[in-house]
């Protein structure tokens, strides 16, 4: 069993997964078989793992990415039966070169089959292809696209009555990612990070250095301006916002910006927690405690221990998903090199970790990243309905954990 050190959170299994790292994840169940699909960091293409039994996963499927270097299929969604998986071209620090990408945009997968995918269609938008996209069921997809004239990803929804023709019936971006009409580059370069997160009429935006946008999609041919939080030039870092998650219930959201730069050398990068019951005033209420090591860690804090440090990925809920977990009072956020944190948000005001996973340092560089220092770099958490959560990493196979605070 592979190495670790943690806080209410115990080690369930580990997958190398034939040393092919993954990175974003998506679940479906089928006849009682559950089905991660996994995307692979450093290559193209999708695993496919059977995790019925947590304790014993397996490899059994796998789905075709372009064959290309220089294209990533970084982002998956499963619902419906389909598979949603992003293609975008990779940037240098990735391995690629973006100017000889032959792919992008969005494939849609049939895994009614889940171990034996059919390609049912694709759909291009023709500049960098789509990032973060989501897609819960029925007929709309929530796409985070670069499109021609534009800098920066944008909102765009996509109607896929039509499987096999998607066509996209609306888009919303900021004034100032429109290049193509002149004037000069802002000071910040807005750009959607992604997913969008609707809920009924309206939809979370995370838009990077843009800040939270909240938008009216009533009418999804005609994304509205409802709101927009901008958070400053001090948390302002390349990325900057990476994820909204609405709580409804609570007229709250969770939010996150995501570390770029190596030994945190960028503004500072948090997770917080924002009031959005004036959904017109949003306003930033509370920040989650940002990890500590474990006092025999050997190193006095994250941010110097090499590699990227701050929060990443939420795990995001899906009400239409009955096998995920839902909890508006439970938070799992990756911090890469601090690994996975739980907190307990009951208390908007003064939220507190409770629980924590760091994998063990990886043993075998299997990519370029991280630069400064070969340590843990957890990417992606994913919770099923059963209480598992599935974490991935840059240079580590997947590690299956369980809370039991």
């Amino acid at each position: 069993m592979h190495g670790y050190s943690a806080e209410n959170v115990e080690l369930v299994s580990y997958h190398d997964l034939d040393s092919k790292p993954c990175f974003k994840l998506a679940l479906q169940v089928v006849e009682d078989r559950w089905f991660l699909y996994a995307t692979r960091f450093w290559e193209s293409g999708i695993s496919i793992i059977d995790v019925t039994d947590p304790a014993t996963p397996k490899l059994v499927g796998s789905i075709p990415g372009p064959d290309d270097p220089n294209v990533a299929t970084w982002q998956v969604q499963v619902a419906d039966g389909l598979l949603v998986a992003g293609v975008q071209h990779r940037a240098e620090p990735w391995g690629g070169d973006p100017s000889q990408a032959t792919d992008e945009g969005i494939h849609l997968w049939d895994v009614t089959d889940p171990e034996s995918p059919s390609l049912v269609s694709k759909y291009r938008y023709g500049a960098g292809g789509t990032h973060r996209n989501l897609y819960t069921g029925g007929q709309h997809i929530h796409a985070t696209a670069s499109v021609p004239g534009m800098d920066g990803y944008i909102y765009s929804i996509l109607d896929i009555e039509d499987r096999s023709e998607p066509q996209e019936i609306g888009r919303w971006f900021l004034p100032e990612q429109y290049r193509a009409a002149g004037g000069p580059p802002p000071i910040r370069q807005p750009s959607l990070h992604g997913p969008a997160y609707p809920v009924g009429d309206r939809c979370y935006l995370p838009y990077g250095q843009g800040g939270m946008v909240i938008l009216d999609i009533s009418q999804p041919g005609d994304p509205q301006l409802v709101s927009r939080l901008d958070f400053g030039e001090a948390f302002s870092s390349k990325i900057a916002l990476h994820t909204v998650v609405p709580l409804p219930s609570r007229d709250l959201a969770v939010v996150n910006t995501e570390a770029i730069a190596e030994l945190s050398e960028e503004p500072y990068n948090f997770a917080g927690i924002v009031d959005i019951s004036d959904e017109t005033a949003p306003r930033l209420i509370s920040l989650l405690p940002p990890p500590v090591p474990h006092h025999d860690a050997g190193y006095p804090n994250f941010q110097k221990r090499g590699g990227r440090y701050g929060p990443h990925n939420q795990h995001l809920p899906d009400p239409n998903n009955q096998y995920l977990y839902f909890s508006e009072e439970i938070v799992y956020l990756t911090w890469f090199n601090a690994g996975l944190r739980v907190y307990d948000i009951s208390n908007p005001y003064l939220p507190r970790e409770i629980g924590s996973f760091l994998p063990d340092d990886p043993e075998e560089r299997r990519g370029l990243l991280p630069r400064t220092a070969l340590v843990t770099q957890s990417e992606d958490v994913l919770v099923d309905s059963r209480g598992y959560a599935y974490l991935t990493d840059k240079n580590h196979g997947l590690h299956i954990v369980r809370y039991t605070g």
